[in-house]
């Protein structure tokens, strides 16, 4: 095991290393290319949004596979912050950092000089010199926070932003997927993230305290590219993530799907996947299938892969559009195989897309591919779903006020009832957040919280609200919250007496959740 020094690197072995960070911090990443700077909002892997290409966050750990990290990806940057908002870096135990390679050795470990003021530290990254990667040890702090390492990245932050990181009040809180902050700047939605989902995001309005969280969008699903032409399994360091796509309209540049033989073959192969562990099967649906089809003609047409077309449609919309409601929603963008044995295979070599053709709650699939015209290479879209039902829907929403029940349990409070009037409120900005393709707790129309509840026909003087996008169960966003302090403050409220909960499926981030809160 190498003892690092700030400055010091380390060359890394190939696989997925794991960089563990104890003690109360939280741990965030920066992906960038060799400008130093992000490219968008996905460049910012954080606990509200814990996954991007080649990167995973899971608590204090981070895990790292660089050949499978976004297209043009040259460098990580591990950021760590206080777990308390607003806590000075020297008023906790120096962190440590371990970094162990992908047989479980520990590679490296390394404990900067103690910070003081500082609220923020670039903790070490790993970065590629030629065609290898190296560790290299930092601990660079920033005693203006977030702000400062946002502006370094090449994220522009407006006057609201700077003052949601100073002051710990949010400017309606969460990263917006479109963004925001400064009109047109790149990664102004990574400003919003930073700045106002570390901050707890407390207020006081109306007639009693309204706590107001925010969560980030989480991408999720599997993006990979193996080599064209390749057999078998491709080798991982063949993954990548180009964030431009084409939209169905630039279809005409790609021949059409073959969908037949092909999806026969699909469904066979993933069924016996499913069975083996026993998933139960999924039947292939029209809709989905032309949904896969329109995305896959896009990226071809493009030549790279991406969840969003040139349009700005994301490919849940794409879903959406053409008909097809759902509670939840899985995806597959790969580029190469030349047959659904080879894309099946792809897709069961990697632990995270694997969960996705296991995951037991989908229900229907579609899969479409379309070759580029330019290289030939084929071009893979598969969605899963489980379609939309009133009675899905209530169970969705039953199983999050039970797991947030569970979690006030623990901390010794009275459970939530379930309120329909707060429901209705709730619903009401989960569909309208999807609808208006925005992600805040200020609707377009200037609406807060406390307006939607009293306009639902809520009378409650107290009201809080949690919102998330992209998590794809109700376990999943529950825990999403209970790991985010401005969440589980509200989850965890002893004054909070009711509850109701909002789920749509759609937009940029494929799922929008609304908890509501009130007393």
């Amino acid at each position: 095991m190498n003892e690092l020094v700030p400055g010091g690197n380390l060359p890394l072995p190939g696989g997925t290393l794991t960089l563990h960070v104890p003690g109360p911090f939280d741990v965030s990443a920066l992906i960038t290319d060799d400008s130093g700077k992000v490219r968008g909002d996905g460049d910012f892997v954080f606990y509200n949004q814990p996954t991007a290409p080649g990167a995973r966050l899971n608590g204090e750990t981070l895990t790292v596979d660089p050949p499978a990290l976004r297209s043009g990806a040259s460098r990580v940057t591990v950021v760590v912050s206080p777990a308390e908002p607003g806590t000075a870096l020297g008023r906790l135990p120096a962190p440590t950092l371990r970094v162990t390679g992908p047989g479980g050795g520990v590679l490296a470990r390394f404990t900067p000089p103690r910070p003081q003021q500082e609220t923020v530290l670039l903790l070490a990254e790993i970065y590629r010199r030629g065609g290898a990667w190296k560790l290299r040890a930092l601990g660079q702090g920033y005693a203006d926070g977030l702000a400062g390492i946002a502006r370094d990245f090449g994220v522009e932050v407006s006057e609201d932003a700077d003052a949601g990181a100073g002051t710990g009040a949010g400017a309606g809180g969460g990263a917006a997927p479109g963004g925001s902050g400064v009109p047109g700047s790149r990664g102004a939605g990574v400003a919003t993230a930073l700045n106002a989902a570390r901050a707890g995001l407390g207020r006081l309005r109306g007639s009693g305290r309204t706590s107001a969280g925010s969560s980030g969008h989480a991408p999720a699903g599997t993006t990979a590219r193996p080599p064209a032409g390749s057999t078998g399994r491709p080798p991982s360091g063949n993954t990548a993530w180009n964030s431009g796509s084409a939209s169905a309209g630039d279809a005409s540049a790609a021949a059409p799907a073959a969908a037949g033989p092909a999806a026969d073959g699909f469904l066979r192969l993933v069924n016996s996947a499913r069975a083996s562990i026993g998933a139960p099967p999924v039947s292939l649906d029209a809709r989905l299938t032309a949904a896969a089809h329109a995305h896959a003609a896009g990226m071809a047409a493009r030549g790279s892969l991406g969840s969003e077309g040139a349009d700005g449609l994301s490919v849940y919309q794409r879903l959406t559009a053409s008909g097809y409601a759902y509670l939840t929603v899985g995806e597959h963008l790969v580029s190469g195989p030349r047959d659904a044995a080879e894309f099946v295979e792809y897709c069961l070599s990697s632990e995270q897309s694997r969960r996705t053709i296991h995951d037991p709650a989908f229900t229907e699939a579609g899969v479409a591919y379309v070759p580029d015209n330019r290289s030939g290479t084929l071009y893979w879209t598969a969605l899963w779903a489980r379609p939309l039902t009133r009675a899905g829907l209530a169970q969705t929403a039953a199983e999050v006020v039970a797991l947030t029940n569970a979690e006030r349990a623990k901390a010794g409070l009275r459970p939530l009832a379930v309120d329909p009037l707060l429901t209705d409120a709730a619903q009401a900005h989960s569909a309208d957040m999807v609808a208006r393709a925005f992600y805040s707790h200020t609707s377009p129309d200037g609406s807060e919280p406390w307006h939607r509840a009293a306009a639902a026909g809520s009378t409650r003087r107290t009201i809080g609200e949690n919102i998330a996008c992209g998590q794809r169960s109700a376990a999943e966003v529950v825990q999403g919250w209970m790991d985010s302090p401005g969440h589980r403050a509200n989850i965890l409220k002893p004054a909070f007496t009711h509850i109701g909960v909002g789920f749509e499926g759609g937009g940029s981030a494929g799922t929008y959740w609304t908890q509501l809160f009130g007393a």
